[in-house]
């Protein structure tokens, strides 16, 4: 948690927004889930994607933010999770933003990409409300009209991605797989599998290797655990898989049941999943994680808000990466011994000056089985 805030802080400082004082002293899970006003009112109000609000990844990751933001500055939050959890209705997600405006909240942090039809009809009926859109991107209302009041935050998500498969290969692994969320439609999902490969055959190329990677969509769609996942994760590391990466919420919770199981390794997503934060553990299985900083930029978002400066983000759509230290690996956690950190941070300033570049194409679901890779298979199950 520590080297978390570390990082919050950081991340905060490059991005040039503002100081983060004190955070080294708030853990966001000490921090109440809700903190109202004595009227049962409050400022600030998160509305989750799909899966739990405690998934260890996304929603969890941006919840953070906006406890860590509300705590540091006085404010009074609540989250809201729309019925029907994992089968949530755009009529779910607008019921549960129209209960967060009408409970006071002068802005609404909504995860996740599948929040779009709802934004545009909360924001279009609660104009003098800011609506910030984490894994998102700039909406207009029915008529056409730029939505001033959305501010999309996205993540070049494939440069995480790059960075990992690049490292595990650096590290000897030669069978690798990748188990994503939403289905192939996730555009963030499809961004971190893409960047995966690609890294991952660049590494290979450099050492003279060939490597092969299982990739599915399977029983990811809600983003929630399964005992179909699971077993089917087991099967691929029983014969021979040796990492896999998890990008996709509680889907880890599967993937890693099975990796510990089988005396095998995960690679985590949004996060540092190598840390188990309820605990105070270590997963020894998760070799590294390709973080982005969701609560970070949430932090940041709001900060727009009441610093008074949110047309620097309202009306658009503003993307995160290497370049803002917005993307990367946990190397004071990583378990990575034949990768070293110098390594790793000269590969990161090659991405930065453009050296390395990692294709962009957001490529959805099993399209990349179009793309020819010089020392990379790919098995599509």
């Amino acid at each position: 948690m520590k080297k978390f805030l570390a990082l919050l802080l950081a991340a905060v400082m490059v991005l040039g927004c503002f100081a983060l004082a004190h955070a080294e002293e708030l853990k966001a899970d000490d921090i109440p889930d809700t903190i109202t006003s004595a009227d049962g009112t409050y400022e600030v109000a998160f509305v989750t994607d799909v899966g739990s609000l405690k998934d260890k990844s996304f929603n969890e990751g941006t919840w953070n933010g906006v406890k860590l933001y509300a705590a540091q500055n006085g404010l009074t939050y609540k989250y809201y999770q729309p019925a029907n959890e994992s089968s949530a209705t755009d009529q779910d997600r607008i019921d549960a933003m129209v209960a967060a405006c009408e409970g006071g909240a002068k802005v609404v942090v909504c995860a996740g990409f599948l929040q779009e039809a709802a934004l545009r009809t909360a924001a279009t009926r609660f104009p003098k409300v800011n609506f910030i859109f984490i894994d998102g991107y700039q909406l207009a209302d029915a008529n056409g009209n730029t939505l001033t009041n959305v501010a999309g935050i996205a993540f070049k998500e494939e440069q995480a991605g790059y960075l990992a498969g690049y490292a595990v290969v650096k590290e000897g692994f030669t069978k690798l797989g990748f188990s994503g969320g939403g289905g192939g439609t996730n555009p963030a999902c499809d961004r971190y599998g893409y960047g995966f490969v690609q890294g991952a055959n660049d590494a290979a190329a450099e050492k003279g290797v060939n490597v092969e990677c299982r990739y599915t969509w399977q029983y990811g769609g809600s983003f929630s655990s399964s005992p179909e996942l699971q077993t089917m994760m087991s099967g691929w590391y029983e014969s021979g898989t040796e990492v896999v990466f998890s990008c996709g919420g509680k889907i880890f919770d599967s993937i890693s049941a099975a990796a510990s199981a089988n005396d095998a390794f995960v690679v985590g997503v949004d996060v540092d999943q190598s840390i188990d934060t309820a605990n105070n553990t270590v997963r020894e299985y998760v070799v590294t994680s390709a973080m982005k900083g969701i609560s970070e930029a949430t932090f940041i978002a709001i900060g727009k808000n009441y610093d008074g400066k949110w047309e620097d983000i309202g009306g658009k759509g503003t993307s995160y990466g290497i370049k803002d230290d917005a993307v990367g690996l946990p190397v004071d956690t990583w378990s990575l011994e034949n990768f070293s950190v110098d390594e790793y941070n000269a590969l990161v300033e090659a991405m930065k000056n453009d050296t390395v570049k990692v294709d962009a194409t957001n490529l959805e679901g099993g399209a990349i089985a179009d793309v020819q890779f010089s020392n990379l298979t790919v098995q599509y199950e």
